[in-house]
């Protein structure tokens, strides 16, 4: 730090180094602070298990790692950073029926739904042409549509249940149970409002860019993305907490990569009480309870095309998953939990030793549950790949209480940073709009607590960073 701080961000998640770096874009000096001892938040990676067995911490399949506006202009091959596609994004296996596998083709998808083959098409077809715009339409804050009929045509089916969304627009089990799944990744009951778009979102992607993961792992992101930084001339401290404002270096602009509740400690009497009220309203969604496995060899699923997706929905029929998501949200553990899976050595050779493999999974449970889910989950496997037990050398638990230790942004387990309900999808972590400032001028939030949410798309980081640049335009006209 040679010259005076323009901007100091507070947390190095993807959103904090997001916003760090299209400010140093911008000729500015800015400087990262982060409390791990290395950059990346819930985006890392580690040896679990047993050495020589990478694991994905965090986050791991990364559909808007390549589509998001911030990565579409993130220089990726300058730092190596290289991401793998499997040859099917996911794969959702069924009791005694072949899977349904959900292509990069919509074609090809709608061909393993039967009847549903047409009405898949029209549900997915315009979206997925449309998909950059509708991305940068909703990866953001609620503004007024660039593309209003394209933003209509989305939006309407989009607000829907997706219980409802799934009854109306599909009429066989094996399309709504596809749907189910993808719109399960809302952590939210699929009988709740605007719980469809994360379906319709998920599947547009699949079909427009895949469902990626990162070659030597999801840590290679974050670490990519601060040597960007450096490169820019940003700095960046780790394995330092901050307890305060105090505790950071001078500069003219603040930002938080922090959920609301550390936000409200961090910055005690630098907002005032009304605002720091609303901060400790916020409410964070349902947990999650996580598995990760080093394996003697690839899971042995009944049908072995699952041995080409990268992802796997473990949950079986529609209503089984409409049930279990209705269990978490009702605050009940899933007698037979809906299980998202992913089984990254099959695509990437670094993760394991030769001819061994990695897996991980989890489920969803009530946020700060206590409850061990590794039998439940285990047995959901199982249920879909005979002998799969057998295969296990090691596993590793992460239940909300270690996932939170591990990143304090987990909030009893909450990998999305607050509940993604209708009340809280653009109005996030308060009303007060732009949702990325706050009544203090010189402090600003970068985290996924505010629009769109969770997952690796660094847009939060975006938005927010261009609210400092409108903050800092203010300072030198005032």
């Amino acid at each position: 730090m040679t010259r005076p701080l323009d901007a100091v961000v507070v947390g190095s998640g993807p959103n904090g180094l997001a916003a760090a770096i299209v400010l140093a874009e911008r000729g500015l000096a800015v400087h990262v602070v982060e409390a791990a001892d290395e950059v990346g938040g819930a985006c890392r990676s580690a040896e679990l298990t047993l050495p020589g067995f990478l694991h994905d911490v965090g986050a791991s399949v990364m559909p808007f790692a390549t589509s998001s506006r911030f990565f579409r202009e993130f220089p990726a091959d300058r730092y190596g950073l290289e991401v793998v596609h499997p040859a099917v994004p996911m794969a959702h296996p069924f009791d005694g029926e072949d899977a349904v596998l959900l292509e990069r083709s919509i074609t090809a998808t709608a061909a393993g739904l039967g009847g549903d083959a047409g009405r898949y098409r029209r549900l997915l077809s315009a979206a997925t042409r449309h998909e950059e715009q509708i991305l940068d339409q909703f990866l953001g804050p609620l503004r007024p549509p660039r593309h209003p009929l394209l933003v209509a045509a989305f939006g309407a089916p989009a607000l829907l249940p997706a219980s409802i969304l799934a009854r109306v627009a599909l009429r066989g089990g094996r399309g709504r149970a596809l749907f189910a799944g993808m719109a399960a990744h809302s952590i939210m009951s699929l009988k709740s409002p605007a719980s469809a778009s994360t379906g319709i979102v998920m599947a547009m992607v699949a079909h427009a860019v895949g469902w990626p993961i990162v070659r030597g792992g999801a840590g290679n992101v974050p670490r990519a993305l601060a040597a960007h930084l450096r490169v820019l001339g940003g700095t960046i401290e780790t394995g330092r907490r901050i307890a305060s404002l105090d505790d950071l270096p001078a500069a003219r602009i603040r930002l938080l990569d922090l959920v609301p509740r550390d936000i409200e400690r961090v910055c005690a009497d630098a907002l005032p009480p009304r605002y720091r009220r609303s901060l400790l309203r916020y409410k964070h969604g349902p947990g999650v309870f996580k598995l990760d496995w080093a394996l003697d060899g690839p899971i042995p699923w009944a049908d072995a095309r699952c041995a080409g997706a990268a992802t796997v929905h473990v949950g079986g029929a529609f209503e089984e998953i409409v049930a279990s998501e209705q269990d978490v949200a009702a605050g009940r553990h899933a007698p037979r939990p809906f299980v998202i899976l992913v089984q990254p050595s099959l695509f990437d050779d670094s993760r394991a030793p030769a001819g061994r493999h990695t897996a991980w999974a989890y489920c969803h449970v009530p946020n700060g549950s206590r409850q061990d889910m590794t039998e439940a989950i285990e047995a959901q496997v199982e249920r879909f790949a005979p002998g799969f037990r057998d295969i296990i050398a090691a596993r590793h638990v992460l239940d909300p209480a270690a996932l939170e230790a591990y990143d304090a942004n987990l909030v009893g387990g909450d990998i999305n940073a607050g509940m993604f309900s209708l009340g809280q999808l653009f109005m996030r972590p308060t009303a007060h709009m732009p949702p990325y400032t706050t009544p203090n001028p010189g402090i600003l939030i970068c985290s996924a607590a505010t629009p769109p949410g969770g997952a690796v798309h660094g847009m939060c980081g975006w938005w927010a960073a261009q609210a400092a640049l409108r903050a800092l335009d203010r300072q030198a006209a005032g």
